[in-house]
C-alpha cells in the first residue's frame, strides 16, 4: 500500500461520497487527514476524514502541505488527471 502523505490521490470509502476521488491536503494525526476533492471537479469537500475510510491510490500530485482547491485543480489539471479525478470508482461492500 503506498504511503499516506501529502499530495496523494485515494478514494473515499464510506459516506455519502463514497466511491469518489480526492487528494490528501494535510496530515492532522495518525487517524485524520485533510482531504479535498476538489468539490467542482468531483464532489468532495475539504473535510477531516478517517484513514480507514480511504483508500490510497499510487499516484501523487506536488502539492505544498495545506494547499488551496485552487492549488489542487491547478496541480491536477498540470499532471493531466481530470478525467481520472471524474471517474467514480465503486467502492467493495463492506464486511
Amino acid at each position: 500500500m503506498p504511503a499516506i502523505e501529502v499530495g496523494r490521490i485515494c478514494v473515499k470509502l464510506y459516506g455519502r461520497e463514497a466511491g469518489r476521488k480526492c487528494v490528501i491536503v494535510d496530515i492532522i494525526d495518525e487517524n485524520f487527514v485533510l482531504i479535498t476533492g476538489p468539490k467542482q471537479l468531483t464532489g468532495v469537500r475539504r473535510r477531516r476524514a478517517n484513514i480507514d475510510h480511504i483508500e490510497v491510490l499510487d499516484k501523487k500530485l506536488d502539492i505544498p502541505k495545506g494547499a488551496s482547491d485552487e492549488q489542487v485543480l491547478e496541480a491536477i489539471t498540470s499532471a493531466g488527471l481530470v478525467d481520472f479525478m471524474r471517474e467514480r470508482v465503486k467502492p467493495a461492500p463492506a464486511i
